[in-house]
């Protein structure tokens, strides 16, 4: 095995295993932080998938969310309930399994994946956040911010599919 491949094969692992158990990684002098939720949803594939990228609907089952603006089919805008504003661009599509953008405002930039599993009646899903904080003192409460929106996500998710 060549040593560069090994290298990144070594790396890889360490990221992967970085987002399960929410630890930090360095992005050149930047720190990643990481937030991952796992959970089972009571309802079949398509209607969780198709309720999450549904974002032109959003402000009528998410809590936090006063609205949110379709730029085009590669990017859409969230507006918190004060008005703050979050842009994301889309980056992979891959219909009933995985859903990936980057996303940006004036605090944090980062990269959101979600991985949705079927099972039957229920749905798995596994949404990993990374986020670089753009201000030097958000650094301490990023993971307990994305952790919280996390959880609230999943929350509005679930009663939005009672």
């Amino acid at each position: 095995m060549d040593l560069g491949c090994f290298h990144k094969y070594i790396a890889f692992y360490a990221y992967i295993n970085c987002c399960k158990t929410n630890f930090s990684l360095k992005r050149g002098n930047e720190k990643v932080a990481i937030s991952n939720i796992n959970t089972i949803i009571s309802n079949d594939i398509q209607k969780v998938w198709n309720i999450v990228l549904a974002v032109d609907k959003y402000n009528s089952w998410r809590s936090d969310l006063s609205k949110t603006k379709i730029i085009n089919d590669k990017q859409f805008i969230e507006y918190t309930k004060n008005g703050y504003a979050t842009t994301f661009t889309v980056t992979v599509v891959e219909p009933y399994k995985r859903w990936e953008f980057d996303m940006e405002n004036s605090n944090m930039k980062g990269h959101w994946i979600g991985v949705f599993i079927d099972k039957g009646n229920e749905t798995q899903i596994d949404f990993t956040e990374n986020v670089i904080p753009k201000k030097w003192f958000m650094k301490p409460f990023v993971k307990t911010y994305l952790k919280k929106q996390q959880k609230q996500f999943v929350l509005d998710l679930k009663k939005a599919l009672e």
